[in-house]
């Protein structure tokens, strides 16, 4: 996020990693010309104990707009099936830089969507880690590479991003069976843009099963979608008047609804004018961002005639005409392991329309508000006859969002207090998967004269950030899986804007915590920094 103008704008601890007083140097009294490399709370990737062989898929200094584009190989030394699979990224960076997006796709099926720090002067390095288990399927076969990062580097913007990124393939043995996935996983073809909306089109094997679809987005570039949870209605004044703040991702299969889901509302680490708020740690999934996911199987069993079906991503709330999300959907397909052709049908169709109200005040230059409040939901029930029977599934999802943006004249003080839930239980047969999402955004920019510096402003940010998950799959009475998780962000951070950046005198202090419970054990890990080092780094459970 850039600068806008006034006008705009109880558990033991162990000692794993632990900074304490008598060991750790002081921090800083404000930032300097470097900071602690960034780090997130999150658990890596737990693996096997069992061999693993690495295939090297990115080595590139990211400094322009240009793909980097290599091949993949299955790793010749450890032949499938693997029993995990995981994306290890590094990068580093040092000068100025903006915060950039990048993306891989392999095969052109999206696998990992990325932002990047910005970079102290002295130089940052960072790593980011994700399971590319599910992916199984389509790394069995050499397949090309594309990754794109955009950068812009000149007199002014130094920043080379320098990217090596790895896959790493562990195999079978004690303990560690071959990873139960789809037996497919498939991009779009043809692939159009209609406005905001990605089309296009996807020929399922006849004897399809189950079908899961999964689309990364953000919102990102075109106007202030960037920025779309603090949107308002043009008629308030306000600097980024994309209408109400209200978004949603709608999955559509031959002109049908077949799946909603709420986005994520990420802050990248120059968001919300205050780059100082980001370092070193990012806001939760900045550095990994994750795909939401749709259970479509009740659809399956209409899928399955050999012909291409036309699959629609559209994103709700987004003014006529305006750009700005970036949609990769791809499609997760297991297939019938003895029948050459399923068939099925819907049993049933419900998605009721949005619910919403936009509670609206403000006019050009004067203070406003929007209080938003939205709801909606599915439920759709279908069969697809396989070998093993008539298998049933319903699908059920509920969507809400609450917020209150507030901001004074000018824009001198922008607060925002917003919470997404999105609820969704999948029922196929005696098995039960629900998961519960919950999101909440809660803090203010303020952006005021500076008391002797012509020209000069003070910029403050102060958040609250919450992402929250809980986890079950039954099996009639039995509880197979059920699991908690939570990342928080809590941040204060301060500069004078339209200074030389050695006179902005920067001040920060952020804690970020990652807890996890339930089936898989307890973590819980937490960081804290002050104007950019970190100062405790501690593990409870």
């Amino acid at each position: 996020m850039r600068v806008r103008s006034v006008a705009l704008i109880s558990l033991s601890v162990l000692s794993l990693g632990l900074l304490s007083p008598a060991t750790a140097a002081p921090p800083p009294p404000e930032f300097g010309s470097d900071y602690s490399d960034p780090r997130t709370p999150a658990p890596p990737v737990a693996v096997p104990n069992t061999r693993h062989c690495s295939v090297e898929i990115v080595r590139n200094g990211f400094k322009n707009f240009d793909p980097y584009t290599s091949t993949y190989t299955p790793p010749a030394g450890c032949r499938g099936p693997w029993s995990k699979v995981v994306l290890r990224m590094q990068g580093s960076v040092k000068g100025v830089q903006y915060d950039r997006l990048g993306h891989i796709t392999i095969g052109g099926v999206g696998i990992f969507r990325t932002s990047t720090p910005e970079p102290s002067t002295d130089g940052i390095s960072w790593q980011v880690e994700k399971d590319l288990t599910a992916y199984s399927p389509l790394l069995r076969t050499q397949q090309p590479v594309v990754m794109e990062l955009g950068n812009v580097v000149n007199e002014t913007y130094t920043g080379v991003l320098d990217i090596v990124v790895t896959l790493d393939f562990y195999t079978t043995g004690h303990g560690a069976p071959p990873a139960r996935t789809a037996n497919a996983v498939l991009p779009l073809q043809d692939q159009r843009r209609e406005d905001s909306d990605l089309v296009g089109t996807a020929t399922l094997p006849r004897n399809t099963s189950r079908l899961v679809g999964e689309v990364y987005v953000t919102g990102s570039g075109g106007g202030c979608e960037e920025f779309w949870d603090t949107s308002a209605p043009a008629s308030t004044g306000y600097s980024c008047p994309d209408g109400s703040p209200y978004r949603e991702v709608e999955v559509e299969i031959d002109g049908k609804i077949a799946g909603i889901a709420l986005p994520y509302p990420y802050i990248y680490t120059g968001g919300w004018s205050n780059p100082y708020s980001w370092r070193p740690s990012p806001a939760p999934r900045a550095f990994d961002i994750k795909p939401l996911t749709y259970d479509l199987t009740p659809f399956a069993g209409l899928l399955t005639d050999g012909k291409p079906h036309e699959y629609k991503v559209h994103v709700v709330g987004v003014p006529a005409g305006q750009s700005g999300w970036f949609t990769v959907p791809n499609l997760h397909v297991w297939t019938d392991p003895i029948l050459k052709q399923t068939h099925g049908k819907l049993t049933s169709y419900s998605v009721t329309p949005l619910t919403k109200s936009d509670d609206v005040t403000g006019a050009s230059g004067a203070a406003g508000s929007v209080l938003t409040k939205a709801s909606r939901a599915l439920k759709i029930s279908g069969y697809v006859n396989t070998s093993a029977g008539r298998v049933r599934t319903t699908v059920e999802r509920s969507l809400t969002n609450n917020s209150k943006h507030v901001w004074e004249a000018g824009e001198s003080r922008d607060a925002l207090d917003a919470t997404w839930r999105d609820l969704s239980t999948v029922t196929s047969g005696l098995r039960v998967d629900r998961t519960d999402l919950t999101y909440s955004k809660n803090g203010y920019l303020s952006f005021l004269p500076h008391a002797t510096i012509p020209d000069g402003y003070d910029v403050i940010t102060d958040l609250d950030l919450v992402d929250r998950s809980h986890t079950t799959s039954r099996l009639g009475p039995v509880t197979l899986a059920d699991r908690r998780t939570e990342e928080t962000y809590d941040g204060r951070a301060s500069w004078i804007y339209n200074v030389p950046r050695d006179q902005r005198h920067a001040t920060g202090t952020q804690t970020v915590r990652y807890r996890s419970t339930g089936t898989g054990g307890c973590y819980d890990h937490t960081l804290a920094a002050v104007n950019g080092i970190y100062t405790k780094d501690f593990y409870r459970c």
